[in-house]
C-alpha cells in the first residue's frame, strides 16, 4: 500500500502483475462492501452496555508493541482479543459504537485484554488523502504515554462521534491533537501528534497490519476484523464480547 508522500519509490510492473493487482482491488472492495452491507442491514442496532462509557478503571495500562499494535487492559490478563479497524471505516465505527462499552466494561473487569491493530487502507478515501495514517500516528502518540483510561477516550472518539465521513472534512493534526487532550492524553501525546513525527513509522506499522491481515483473510482484507487465538470471531453474534469474556 503505498502512499503519495512515501519515499519509497514503486517500481513498474507487467500488465499482467497490474492484472493482478487489480483484481486483488476488485476483491478487497467487494470485503469491504459486504462488510458494510452486514452492518447496516439492520441487525446488531442496539448498543451494548450504553451508558458505561471507555475505561476507567485507573488500573489498566496501554501499551504501544515494537510492531505498531496498541495493547489495551490489566496486567496478566489471560485472554487477549486482536481487533483490526482503519479510523475511517464506517463498519468500524458501528462495531465501536454497538461493542465499545461493553469491551471497555470487560477490559475494566480484567476479563479482556485488547489489542489494536490499526490499518491504512482507506486513506485515498479521506479528503486529505492521508487520513487514517495520521490517526494511526495519533493513537501511537498517545499509546506510548500509558494511559489507559485516557487512550480508551480517544480510540471512542475517534471511531464514534468524532469520526469523519469518506470523502468528506477529516482532522488535520491540530483537530487529533485537541481531542488527545479531550480524553485526557498528556502535553507530550498532544505535541507527538502535531509534530507529525510518527507519520513514517505509523504507516508502517498500518501497512505491516494490513498485511498480516490479508493473510489470515486469503487476501481479502476487510475491517472489522477480530481474531482471539488466531481464530476469527463471528461480530454478528452479539453476545461475542460475553464469551470472549469467559
Amino acid at each position: 500500500m503505498s502512499n503519495p508522500t512515501s519515499k519509497h519509490t514503486p517500481q513498474p510492473v507487467s500488465s499482467k502483475t497490474t492484472y493482478a493487482l487489480a483484481g486483488l482491488a476488485v476483491v478487497v472492495v467487494v470485503a469491504i462492501v459486504g462488510a458494510l452491507y452486514l452492518w447496516n442491514r439492520g441487525g446488531g442496532e442496539t448498543v451494548r452496555n450504553d451508558g458505561y462509557g471507555p475505561v476507567h478503571d485507573p488500573g489498566v495500562t496501554v501499551a504501544l508493541d515494537s510492531d505498531g499494535a496498541i495493547v489495551l487492559g490489566k496486567p496478566n490478563v489471560a485472554k487477549t482479543i486482536d481487533i483490526y479497524e482503519d479510523p475511517l471505516c464506517p463498519a468500524c465505527g458501528q462495531l465501536e459504537k454497538i461493542y465499545g462499552q461493553e469491551i471497555a466494561q470487560q477490559v475494566d473487569l480484567g476479563k479482556i485484554a485488547v489489542r489494536y491493530r490499526l490499518v491504512n487502507f482507506l486513506d485515498s478515501r479521506s479528503k486529505s488523502k492521508d487520513y487514517s495514517t495520521r490517526a494511526v500516528a495519533a493513537n501511537e502518540c498517545v499509546a506510548q504515554a500509558g494511559n489507559g483510561p485516557a487512550y480508551s477516550k480517544f480510540h471512542s472518539l475517534l471511531f464514534t462521534t468524532d469520526q469523519p465521513s469518506e470523502g468528506g472534512p477529516d482532522h488535520d493534526n491540530k483537530d487529533l491533537a485537541d481531542i488527545a487532550k479531550q480524553a485526557g492524553a498528556p502535553d507530550d501525546a498532544a505535541k507527538c501528534i502535531t509534530s507529525g513525527d510518527r507519520a513514517d513509522t505509523a504507516r508502517a506499522h498500518a501497512e505491516s497490519a494490513l498485511k498480516s491481515l490479508t493473510d489470515k483473510l486469503n487476501g481479502r482484507a476487510a475491517t472489522p476484523a477480530v481474531y482471539i487465538d488466531d481464530k476469527k470471531v463471528d461480530v454478528n453474534n452479539e453476545n461475542w464480547v460475553l464469551d470472549a469474556a469467559k
